[in-house]
């Protein structure tokens, strides 16, 4: 190696720093603390989040009330898919969940412990609302005086609903009314008929002239027939049963329904003819 290369090489190594006894220097950051507008503004925001859901439902009721979908869609349901992604149900749940928190909001207690999300509210929805109030402040109390988990509030309003359950008194083959109650799963029931053909707890399964149902006790209501007119009303339903299927023209099967929304324990002379008529034309498919 030539000396003047090597002296070069010298130099470079002498001059490396030892990492051990290095400094490094780092520029502070001073962290100023947020001024009392900041703070406000900080709180207004994160209630803004928290209550998003909140807003939404408030806006959705408006929405459907004042039907100001009215010039694109045919319905609200239409409109909330294609605007918002909404399904029926997601829509009617932040509808119910902002008319729990309009409701909580009248008490003083709850000022300052609100909901901040929709799953919070769901189980306090089918509840009167002096009992949704119940409810949120024993969930409000469980969770610490926080804001509860939705599986808090549903274990709450459980213990509501154990409390005050009514004893099951229907009967195997009594006639009843179905009450629709805003239940998704019976919409189209509203004011059929069903005769009880088990008995649970709470609730019944019921046969109608399209199948077999489950159905809570509050949607149910009997029709106190005598034991021959409920006789009457087995056979108009098995009658039906043997004619009725998906695949029937539509104006059949309104035929149908229609003889399964009776208020009486018996077919009139036109109601009889016609069902003769359609048992001879379609009954010997089944």
């Amino acid at each position: 190696m030539l000396p003047s290369a090597a002296n070069s090489a010298n130099e470079d190594i002498s001059q490396q720093v030892d990492p051990a006894t290095a400094t490094i220097t780092v520029t502070a950051v001073e962290v100023t603390e947020l001024t009392q507008e900041e703070q406000s503004d900080r709180l207004h925001l994160e209630r803004k989040v928290e209550r998003a859901f909140f807003e939404a439902g408030k806006a959705l009721i408006e929405l459907r009330d004042r039907r100001l979908y009215r010039s694109t869609h045919k319905t609200f349901d239409e409109y909330c898919l294609d605007r918002f992604g909404y399904n029926r149900s997601r829509s009617y749940q932040l509808v119910d969940a902002a008319v729990v928190v309009d409701n909580l909001q009248k008490c003083p207690q709850f000022v300052d412990i609100l909901p901040t999300a929709e799953g919070q509210v769901r189980p306090m929805t089918k509840l009167e609302p002096q009992e949704q109030q119940e409810v949120w402040l024993r969930a409000v109390e469980l969770a610490g005086g926080k804001v509860p988990t939705g599986r808090i509030v549903k274990d709450v309003v459980q213990r509501i609903i154990e409390r005050t359950q009514v004893p099951n008194t229907y009967q195997i083959g009594e006639i009843c009314q179905i009450l629709v109650k805003d239940n998704p799963e019976l919409r189209g029931k509203g004011g059929c008929w069903a005769i009880v053909s088990a008995v649970n707890d709470f609730s019944c399964s019921v046969r109608m002239w399209d199948g077999e149902y489950a159905v809570g006790l509050q949607h149910l209501k009997s029709y106190d027939y005598l034991p021959a007119e409920c006789e009457q009303m087995q056979v108009i339903c098995d009658r039906i049963t043997r004619v009725y299927s998906d695949s029937l023209e539509e104006t059949v099967k309104s035929l149908l329904q229609s003889l399964g929304k009776l208020n009486r324990p018996y077919l009139t002379a036109v109601e009889e003819k016609l069902l003769n008529l359609l048992e001879s034309e379609y009954g010997r498919i089944h």
